[in-house]
Protein backbone atom coordinates (compact mmCIF):
# COMPACT_ATOMS: atom_id res chain seq x y z
CA UNK A 1 0.00 0.00 0.00
CA UNK A 2 1.26 3.29 -0.89
CA UNK A 3 2.35 6.08 1.76
CA UNK A 4 -0.59 8.20 0.98
CA UNK A 5 -3.19 5.04 1.13
CA UNK A 6 -1.72 3.81 4.51
CA UNK A 7 -2.35 7.45 5.82
CA UNK A 8 -5.90 7.33 4.82
CA UNK A 9 -6.27 4.40 6.34
CA UNK A 10 -4.65 5.78 9.40
CA UNK A 11 -7.10 8.60 9.35
CA UNK A 12 -10.02 6.98 8.79
CA UNK A 13 -9.57 4.70 11.97
CA UNK A 14 -8.68 8.49 13.92
CA UNK A 15 -4.74 6.78 14.81
CA UNK A 16 -3.46 10.58 13.21
CA UNK A 17 -5.24 13.56 12.86
CA UNK A 18 -5.17 17.31 12.77
CA UNK A 19 -7.41 19.16 14.61
CA UNK A 20 -9.94 21.55 12.16
CA UNK A 21 -12.43 22.57 14.40
CA UNK A 22 -10.27 23.19 17.45
CA UNK A 23 -8.32 25.80 15.02
CA UNK A 24 -11.48 26.97 13.68
CA UNK A 25 -10.91 30.78 14.49
CA UNK A 26 -7.82 30.93 12.54
CA UNK A 27 -9.57 29.32 9.13
CA UNK A 28 -12.49 32.14 10.04
CA UNK A 29 -10.13 34.51 10.14
CA UNK A 30 -8.05 33.48 6.78
CA UNK A 31 -11.60 33.26 5.13
CA UNK A 32 -12.75 36.34 6.24
CA UNK A 33 -9.08 38.31 5.21
CA UNK A 34 -9.60 37.07 1.56
CA UNK A 35 -13.31 37.89 0.95
CA UNK A 36 -12.43 41.13 2.39
CA UNK A 37 -9.97 41.31 -0.41
CA UNK A 38 -12.07 39.65 -3.50
CA UNK A 39 -14.94 42.42 -2.42
CA UNK A 40 -12.46 45.27 -2.57
CA UNK A 41 -10.74 44.28 -5.80
CA UNK A 42 -14.52 44.11 -7.27
CA UNK A 43 -15.20 47.70 -5.74
CA UNK A 44 -11.99 49.16 -7.26
CA UNK A 45 -11.20 47.56 -10.40
CA UNK A 46 -14.52 46.04 -11.08
CA UNK A 47 -15.11 42.97 -13.64
CA UNK A 48 -14.24 43.46 -16.66
CA UNK A 49 -17.24 42.29 -19.16
CA UNK A 50 -17.13 40.16 -22.46
CA UNK A 51 -18.31 41.78 -25.35
CA UNK A 52 -21.18 39.71 -24.94
CA UNK A 53 -22.79 41.72 -22.12
CA UNK A 54 -21.85 45.06 -23.55
CA UNK A 55 -22.64 44.32 -27.01
CA UNK A 56 -20.38 45.61 -30.24
CA UNK A 57 -18.63 44.14 -32.65
CA UNK A 58 -16.10 40.78 -33.24
CA UNK A 59 -13.64 40.99 -36.48
CA UNK A 60 -11.61 38.21 -37.29
CA UNK A 61 -8.44 38.48 -39.13
CA UNK A 62 -7.25 35.53 -41.73
CA UNK A 63 -4.71 32.56 -40.04
CA UNK A 64 -0.71 33.14 -39.64
CA UNK A 65 -0.53 37.13 -39.11
CA UNK A 66 2.19 38.78 -38.54
CA UNK A 67 1.23 41.51 -36.47
CA UNK A 68 1.36 41.42 -33.30
CA UNK A 69 -1.02 41.87 -30.76
CA UNK A 70 -0.11 45.21 -29.16
CA UNK A 71 -0.03 46.71 -33.00
CA UNK A 72 -3.19 45.76 -33.58
CA UNK A 73 -4.65 46.78 -30.34
CA UNK A 74 -3.34 50.13 -31.51
CA UNK A 75 -5.23 49.94 -34.65
CA UNK A 76 -8.06 48.99 -33.53
CA UNK A 77 -8.34 51.25 -31.28
CA UNK A 78 -7.53 54.23 -33.66
CA UNK A 79 -10.06 52.73 -36.12
CA UNK A 80 -13.26 53.12 -33.33
CA UNK A 81 -12.45 55.50 -30.56
CA UNK A 82 -12.94 52.77 -28.47
CA UNK A 83 -11.08 50.32 -26.37
CA UNK A 84 -10.47 46.93 -28.03
CA UNK A 85 -9.33 43.85 -26.99
CA UNK A 86 -7.02 41.54 -29.25
CA UNK A 87 -6.22 37.89 -28.28
CA UNK A 88 -3.79 35.82 -31.20
CA UNK A 89 -5.28 32.43 -32.01
CA UNK A 90 -4.40 29.07 -31.94
CA UNK A 91 -3.96 29.28 -36.31
CA UNK A 92 -2.37 32.55 -35.61
CA UNK A 93 -5.81 34.93 -36.37
CA UNK A 94 -6.55 37.86 -34.86
CA UNK A 95 -9.75 38.19 -32.59
CA UNK A 96 -10.50 41.58 -32.39
CA UNK A 97 -12.92 42.98 -30.03
CA UNK A 98 -14.54 46.32 -30.27
CA UNK A 99 -17.48 47.36 -27.42
CA UNK A 100 -20.14 49.22 -28.09
CA UNK A 101 -20.08 50.50 -31.84
CA UNK A 102 -23.00 49.68 -34.60
CA UNK A 103 -23.09 48.57 -37.56
CA UNK A 104 -22.30 51.36 -39.67
CA UNK A 105 -19.49 52.05 -37.53
CA UNK A 106 -18.27 48.03 -37.99
CA UNK A 107 -18.21 48.33 -41.65
CA UNK A 108 -16.33 51.73 -41.46
CA UNK A 109 -13.68 50.17 -38.73
CA UNK A 110 -13.63 46.70 -40.77
CA UNK A 111 -11.97 48.29 -43.69
CA UNK A 112 -9.66 50.54 -41.73
CA UNK A 113 -8.31 47.34 -40.34
CA UNK A 114 -7.68 46.00 -43.45
CA UNK A 115 -6.01 48.82 -44.75
CA UNK A 116 -3.73 48.86 -41.76
CA UNK A 117 -3.08 45.29 -41.57
CA UNK A 118 -2.46 45.04 -45.42
CA UNK A 119 -5.23 42.43 -45.97
CA UNK A 120 -8.24 42.38 -47.98
CA UNK A 121 -11.57 43.58 -46.45
CA UNK A 122 -13.74 40.31 -47.38
CA UNK A 123 -10.75 38.44 -45.68
CA UNK A 124 -12.09 39.59 -42.16
CA UNK A 125 -14.99 38.05 -40.54
CA UNK A 126 -17.08 41.05 -38.81
CA UNK A 127 -20.11 39.66 -36.42
CA UNK A 128 -21.84 42.00 -34.12
CA UNK A 129 -23.40 41.51 -30.63
CA UNK A 130 -26.21 43.67 -28.85
CA UNK A 131 -26.15 43.82 -25.37
CA UNK A 132 -29.46 42.53 -24.80
CA UNK A 133 -28.52 39.06 -25.86
CA UNK A 134 -25.84 39.25 -22.91
CA UNK A 135 -28.35 40.97 -20.62
CA UNK A 136 -30.71 38.38 -21.03
CA UNK A 137 -27.55 35.67 -20.74
CA UNK A 138 -26.80 37.53 -17.43
CA UNK A 139 -30.67 37.48 -16.16
CA UNK A 140 -30.69 34.17 -16.65
CA UNK A 141 -27.86 32.98 -14.77
CA UNK A 142 -28.90 35.10 -11.84
CA UNK A 143 -32.05 33.05 -12.05
CA UNK A 144 -30.06 29.64 -11.91
CA UNK A 145 -28.18 30.76 -8.96
CA UNK A 146 -31.02 31.58 -6.76
CA UNK A 147 -33.25 28.76 -7.64
CA UNK A 148 -30.18 26.04 -7.45
CA UNK A 149 -28.99 27.75 -4.28
CA UNK A 150 -32.99 27.30 -2.95
CA UNK A 151 -32.80 24.12 -3.98
CA UNK A 152 -29.74 23.38 -2.29
CA UNK A 153 -30.30 24.56 0.96
CA UNK A 154 -34.15 22.91 1.10
CA UNK A 155 -32.67 19.55 0.18
CA UNK A 156 -29.27 19.80 2.88
CA UNK A 157 -32.12 20.84 5.20
CA UNK A 158 -34.04 17.38 4.23
CA UNK A 159 -31.66 15.19 4.07
CA UNK A 160 -29.22 16.75 6.88
CA UNK A 161 -30.37 19.03 8.82
CA UNK A 162 -31.14 22.90 8.74
CA UNK A 163 -27.92 23.93 10.36
CA UNK A 164 -25.54 21.73 7.94
CA UNK A 165 -27.97 23.51 5.09
CA UNK A 166 -26.85 27.07 6.13
CA UNK A 167 -22.80 26.30 6.76
CA UNK A 168 -23.23 24.87 3.19
CA UNK A 169 -24.43 28.28 1.76
CA UNK A 170 -22.43 29.98 3.77
CA UNK A 171 -19.50 27.67 1.94
CA UNK A 172 -21.35 28.24 -1.40
CA UNK A 173 -21.04 32.34 -1.04
CA UNK A 174 -17.70 32.22 0.29
CA UNK A 175 -16.60 30.44 -2.98
CA UNK A 176 -18.68 32.59 -5.65
CA UNK A 177 -17.00 35.71 -3.73
CA UNK A 178 -13.42 34.89 -4.48
CA UNK A 179 -14.23 33.68 -7.87
CA UNK A 180 -15.36 36.34 -8.57
CA UNK A 181 -13.42 38.71 -6.50
CA UNK A 182 -10.13 37.30 -8.17
CA UNK A 183 -11.78 37.40 -11.80
CA UNK A 184 -11.54 41.05 -10.93
CA UNK A 185 -8.23 41.58 -9.40
CA UNK A 186 -6.51 39.61 -13.19
CA UNK A 187 -8.91 41.41 -15.17
CA UNK A 188 -10.07 38.79 -17.36
CA UNK A 189 -12.62 39.01 -19.50
CA UNK A 190 -15.93 38.03 -18.20
CA UNK A 191 -18.50 35.67 -20.64
CA UNK A 192 -20.71 33.40 -21.07
CA UNK A 193 -17.60 30.99 -20.36
CA UNK A 194 -17.37 32.19 -17.26
CA UNK A 195 -20.96 32.49 -16.03
CA UNK A 196 -20.69 28.36 -16.59
CA UNK A 197 -18.05 28.13 -14.97
CA UNK A 198 -19.22 29.43 -11.80
CA UNK A 199 -22.59 27.72 -12.28
CA UNK A 200 -20.74 24.61 -12.62
CA UNK A 201 -17.96 25.10 -9.33
CA UNK A 202 -21.05 25.13 -7.34
CA UNK A 203 -21.99 21.43 -7.60
CA UNK A 204 -17.89 20.53 -7.24
CA UNK A 205 -17.77 22.79 -4.10
CA UNK A 206 -20.94 21.18 -2.41
CA UNK A 207 -19.53 17.56 -3.01
CA UNK A 208 -16.36 17.44 -0.93
CA UNK A 209 -19.36 19.04 1.87
CA UNK A 210 -21.81 16.67 1.42
CA UNK A 211 -19.32 13.22 2.26
CA UNK A 212 -18.30 14.96 5.00
CA UNK A 213 -21.72 15.59 6.10
CA UNK A 214 -22.45 12.27 5.40
CA UNK A 215 -19.61 10.72 7.43
CA UNK A 216 -20.57 13.58 10.60
CA UNK A 217 -24.10 11.92 10.33
CA UNK A 218 -23.29 8.74 10.80
CA UNK A 219 -20.91 9.22 13.20
CA UNK A 220 -23.22 11.47 15.31
CA UNK A 221 -26.42 8.89 15.91
CA UNK A 222 -27.20 8.64 19.35
CA UNK A 223 -24.44 10.91 20.56
CA UNK A 224 -26.08 12.14 23.66
CA UNK A 225 -25.90 8.44 24.68
CA UNK A 226 -22.54 7.77 25.04
CA UNK A 227 -20.06 10.29 27.22
CA UNK A 228 -16.86 9.43 25.41
CA UNK A 229 -16.58 11.73 22.48
CA UNK A 230 -18.39 16.00 22.19
CA UNK A 231 -20.31 16.52 19.03
CA UNK A 232 -16.88 19.17 17.70
CA UNK A 233 -14.17 16.04 18.15
CA UNK A 234 -16.32 13.92 15.98
CA UNK A 235 -17.10 16.72 13.62
CA UNK A 236 -13.16 16.63 13.23
CA UNK A 237 -12.86 12.96 12.62
CA UNK A 238 -15.40 13.59 10.55
CA UNK A 239 -12.79 15.40 8.22
CA UNK A 240 -10.31 14.33 9.14
CA UNK A 241 -11.32 10.14 7.98
CA UNK A 242 -12.58 12.03 4.35
CA UNK A 243 -9.72 14.46 3.83
CA UNK A 244 -7.64 11.82 1.55
CA UNK A 245 -10.68 11.68 -0.60
CA UNK A 246 -11.35 15.26 -0.72
CA UNK A 247 -7.98 16.00 -1.47
CA UNK A 248 -7.48 13.06 -4.32
CA UNK A 249 -10.43 14.00 -6.03
CA UNK A 250 -9.56 17.92 -6.00
CA UNK A 251 -5.95 17.20 -6.88
CA UNK A 252 -7.45 14.80 -10.34
CA UNK A 253 -10.05 17.72 -10.67
CA UNK A 254 -7.60 20.33 -11.24
CA UNK A 255 -5.38 19.11 -13.25
CA UNK A 256 -7.26 18.92 -16.63
CA UNK A 257 -8.30 22.27 -15.95
CA UNK A 258 -4.91 23.87 -14.80
CA UNK A 259 -3.74 22.48 -18.49
CA UNK A 260 -6.80 24.36 -19.68
CA UNK A 261 -5.45 27.34 -17.90
CA UNK A 262 -2.23 27.59 -17.93
CA UNK A 263 -1.10 25.57 -21.06
CA UNK A 264 -4.26 26.33 -23.32
CA UNK A 265 -5.04 29.52 -22.01
CA UNK A 266 -0.83 30.97 -21.51
CA UNK A 267 1.20 29.20 -23.36
CA UNK A 268 -0.71 28.16 -26.71
CA UNK A 269 -2.09 31.58 -26.40
CA UNK A 270 -6.20 29.97 -26.37
CA UNK A 271 -7.54 33.62 -24.38
CA UNK A 272 -10.97 32.43 -25.28
CA UNK A 273 -10.09 28.95 -22.74
CA UNK A 274 -9.08 31.33 -19.51
CA UNK A 275 -12.72 32.63 -19.08
CA UNK A 276 -13.93 29.08 -17.79
CA UNK A 277 -10.78 27.84 -16.73
CA UNK A 278 -10.30 30.64 -14.19
CA UNK A 279 -13.31 30.16 -12.66
CA UNK A 280 -13.35 26.59 -12.54
CA UNK A 281 -9.67 26.72 -10.90
CA UNK A 282 -10.11 28.84 -8.73
CA UNK A 283 -13.65 27.79 -7.45
CA UNK A 284 -12.64 24.32 -7.32
CA UNK A 285 -9.33 25.04 -5.08
CA UNK A 286 -11.73 27.42 -2.99
CA UNK A 287 -14.68 24.91 -2.64
CA UNK A 288 -12.18 22.20 -1.52
CA UNK A 289 -10.80 24.71 1.48
CA UNK A 290 -14.64 25.36 2.40
CA UNK A 291 -15.71 22.18 3.25
CA UNK A 292 -12.91 21.45 5.35
CA UNK A 293 -11.83 24.42 6.97
CA UNK A 294 -15.77 26.33 6.89
CA UNK A 295 -18.66 23.72 6.40
CA UNK A 296 -17.85 21.56 9.15
CA UNK A 297 -16.53 23.67 11.70
CA UNK A 298 -19.82 25.83 11.35
CA UNK A 299 -21.70 23.04 11.68
CA UNK A 300 -19.83 22.26 14.76
CA UNK A 301 -20.16 25.51 16.39
CA UNK A 302 -24.39 25.84 15.86
CA UNK A 303 -24.61 22.39 17.19
CA UNK A 304 -22.22 23.19 19.91
CA UNK A 305 -24.75 25.70 21.21
CA UNK A 306 -27.57 23.35 21.69
CA UNK A 307 -28.61 22.39 24.98
CA UNK A 308 -28.10 18.77 24.36
CA UNK A 309 -24.69 19.61 23.48
CA UNK A 310 -23.96 21.42 25.93
CA UNK A 311 -25.45 19.26 28.56
CA UNK A 312 -23.15 16.32 26.67
CA UNK A 313 -19.93 18.78 26.90
CA UNK A 314 -20.18 18.79 30.51
CA UNK A 315 -20.57 14.90 30.97
CA UNK A 316 -17.67 14.41 28.69
CA UNK A 317 -14.94 17.16 29.93
CA UNK A 318 -16.76 15.48 33.44
CA UNK A 319 -15.82 12.00 32.88
CA UNK A 320 -12.46 12.86 31.66
CA UNK A 321 -11.63 14.83 34.79
CA UNK A 322 -12.51 11.67 36.59
CA UNK A 323 -9.23 10.47 35.55
CA UNK A 324 -6.57 9.60 38.14
CA UNK A 325 -3.40 10.34 36.45
CA UNK A 326 -3.04 12.81 33.51
CA UNK A 327 -0.41 10.28 32.10
CA UNK A 328 -2.73 7.40 32.11
CA UNK A 329 -2.80 5.76 28.45
CA UNK A 330 -6.49 5.45 28.65
CA UNK A 331 -6.40 9.11 28.79
CA UNK A 332 -4.01 9.36 26.32
CA UNK A 333 -6.51 8.15 23.69
CA UNK A 334 -8.60 11.69 24.02
CA UNK A 335 -5.73 13.00 22.28
CA UNK A 336 -4.92 10.60 19.63
CA UNK A 337 -8.33 10.01 18.38
CA UNK A 338 -10.60 6.89 18.57
CA UNK A 339 -9.11 4.22 16.47
CA UNK A 340 -12.00 2.78 15.01
CA UNK A 341 -14.68 2.37 17.52
CA UNK A 342 -18.21 3.45 16.85
CA UNK A 343 -18.36 6.87 18.30
CA UNK A 344 -21.76 6.21 19.59
CA UNK A 345 -20.39 3.40 21.94
CA UNK A 346 -21.25 3.82 25.34
CA UNK A 347 -18.59 1.50 26.62
CA UNK A 348 -15.92 4.06 26.61
CA UNK A 349 -13.16 1.51 26.64
CA UNK A 350 -9.59 3.29 25.41
CA UNK A 351 -8.02 1.89 21.69
CA UNK A 352 -4.67 1.47 24.01
CA UNK A 353 -4.18 -0.84 26.57
CA UNK A 354 -4.85 0.26 29.88
CA UNK A 355 -3.32 -0.61 33.50
CA UNK A 356 -6.28 -3.37 34.43
CA UNK A 357 -5.67 -4.69 30.36
CA UNK A 358 -1.74 -4.67 30.40
CA UNK A 359 -2.31 -6.27 33.75
CA UNK A 360 -4.52 -9.14 33.01
CA UNK A 361 -2.53 -9.52 29.75
CA UNK A 362 0.84 -10.32 31.69
CA UNK A 363 -0.22 -12.37 33.94
CA UNK A 364 1.37 -15.65 33.76
CA UNK A 365 3.83 -14.45 31.16
CA UNK A 366 6.84 -15.99 31.27
CA UNK A 367 5.14 -19.39 31.77
CA UNK A 368 4.58 -21.90 29.01
CA UNK A 369 1.00 -22.89 29.83
CA UNK A 370 -0.19 -19.53 31.35
CA UNK A 371 -1.78 -20.50 34.33
CA UNK A 372 -0.83 -19.85 37.97
CA UNK A 373 0.77 -22.33 39.90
Amino acid sequence: MSKLGTLGARLHHGEVGYDFVKNRKIWYGVSILITILAIVGLAVRGLHMGIEFQGGAVFTTPKNMSVSVSTAEEYAEEASGHDAIVQKLGDGSLRIQVAGIDTGTSDKIKDTLAEDLEVNAEQINAELVGPSWGEQIANKAWQGLAIFMILVVIYLAIAFEWRMAVAAFVALIHDITITVGIYALVGFEVTPGTVIGLLTILGYSLYDTVVVFDSLKEQTKDITKQTRWTYSEIANRSINSTLVRSINTTVVALLPVAGLLFIGGGVLGAGMLNDISLSLFVGLAAGAYSSIFIATPLVADLKELEPGMKSLRKRVLAKRAQGADPGDPQMATVAAGDHGDDPGDDDGAAAVVGPRQAAARNRGRGRPSGRRR
